[in-house]
C-alpha cells in the first residue's frame, strides 16, 4: 500500500481534520505501543499501520 492511500484512507474513516490528530496522539499495542507517526518512523509499512488501525478500532470489513 502507498503512503497516499494509507492517508486517503485514515481521512476518509476520521475525517481531514482528524486524522493527523489521531495518527500523532493515539499510541496503539497493534503498533508496538507506538502511534502511528512513530510507527512510519520506525519503518513500519503503511500496510502493517492500517491493519493496526483497523483492528485496534474494530473497523468494519467493508471500510478496510
Amino acid at each position: 500500500m502507498r503512503l497516499t492511500v494509507f492517508w486517503q484512507r485514515m481521512a476518509d474513516y476520521f475525517g481531514e481534520a482528524y486524522a493527523d490528530s489521531f495518527a500523532r496522539d493515539h499510541v496503539m499495542s497493534e503498533l508496538g505501543g507506538r502511534t502511528v507517526h512513530q510507527a512510519l518512523d520506525a519503518g513500519w509499512s503503511a500496510k502493517e499501520i492500517w491493519r493496526g488501525v483497523c483492528t485496534a478500532l474494530d473497523i468494519p470489513e467493508d471500510r478496510r
